[in-house]
């Protein structure tokens, strides 16, 4: 029996264990990849804590996993082994739902995310329906492409699904996993680019993403600054944290749209008096499709927008998610396995 290497956790909250295990062949419509790089998301403590519903013990985290195909199942038709491949969030969906049938894939009823309903990436080996396959373009390394599968893919596309236009301004509240990421995007997508964090340490680091303004949150009403800059039309929320969240609503100009993608479970202190007469609006905003990550790549390629990483191997997977759990990680964890 082949097996290979994967991190368990035997349950909520168990300590994250590299051990043998049995590699599957894939069914059909799935793909067994022979994984190269899985990045280290701030989502993963929710499924090693067993913080989502359904979850079964042992699992193996991870979804931000890339590699390359290593066998097909059957009907599988549309890729061929060796194909380079990433895998995100979005680990799979029915086609078959009434939101798969309006088109609204990330809405599926019965839509998979690796290492909640499927063994992650935190392995030498995962297998995964091929709706879930994100070709990786030419340029991305498998440690570039990883990453983006989550980190990137939401935050390019909440922002590229806003109203704004080239030149308007933009802010992106937490400079984090996420948060780096979208100042990047906002910065190549042409928008007037606002970082906000808490102190002053970030600063730089912001500038160096390409923002053209910082606002440190601890020092300054953040509504004001952004409304002596001109009004921002989108915030992109990357932080979780509601109250912080909230504080950004009157930095909106009139009809600006805050886009919130950093989770959080504490309502939003947000009054219907702070909507109602500017016109703004509140969307929240999941990840994106297997399409939407192959677009994000391609994008990265273009710009030049990669995270910015700290590559472990997988044998350190342990010290790897601690230093994410600890917010060490500047700004993203990524296991290899070569």
């Amino acid at each position: 029996m082949a097996t290979h290497k994967a991190v368990l956790v035997e349950s909520a909250g168990a300590p994250l264990v590299l051990s043998d295990v049995e590699t599957a062949p894939p069914p059909r419509d799935h793909v067994r990849i022979s994984v190269a790089a899985c990045g280290v998301c701030g989502t993963d403590h929710g499924i090693v804590n067993g913080g989502f519903p359904g979850l079964t013990w042992p699992l193996t985290p991870g979804h931000e996993l890339s590699g390359t195909i290593a066998e097909l199942g059957e009907d599988v038709d549309t890729f061929a082994v060796g194909d380079r491949v990433a895998v995100g969030w979005f680990g799979g969906n029915c086609n078959r739902c009434v939101p798969c049938r309006k088109g609204q894939f990330m809405q599926c009823e019965r839509m998979q995310v690796p290492s909640w309903h499927y063994p992650g990436g935190y392995a030498e080996s995962a297998v995964v329906p091929v709706t879930a396959l994100a070709r990786i373009p030419d340029g991305l390394s498998f440690t570039e492409a990883g990453p983006m599968g989550c980190a990137g893919v939401t935050t390019f596309n909440g922002l590229r699904r806003t109203t704004a236009k080239a030149g308007d301004l933009v802010a992106v509240l937490g400079i984090g996993g996420l948060g780096h990421l979208g100042v990047q995007w906002a910065a190549a997508m042409g928008f007037e680019t606002v970082a906000i964090a808490r102190g002053a340490e970030k600063a730089d680091d912001a500038r160096t993403l390409g923002a053209h303004h910082y606002i440190d949150s601890t020092a300054s009403d953040v509504a004001a600054e952004l409304q002596a800059l001109g009004g921002a039309s989108v915030v992109l929320a990357t932080a979780a944290n509601s109250a912080a969240i909230g504080q950004t609503v009157g930095g909106l100009g009139p009809e600006g749209e805050l886009v919130v993608c950093g989770v959080s479970a504490d309502p939003l202190p947000i009054s219907p008096a702070d909507l109602i007469m500017a016109g703004r609006r509140v969307t929240g905003h999941p990840s994106g499709t297997a399409r939407d990550v192959e677009e994000t790549m391609h994008f990265a390629v273009q710009t030049g927008v990669r995270a910015w990483i700290e590559e472990r191997p997988l044998a350190d997977a342990a010290d790897a998610y601690a230093a994410m759990e600890a917010g060490r990680a500047r700004y993203r964890m990524v296991l290899t396995t070569g």
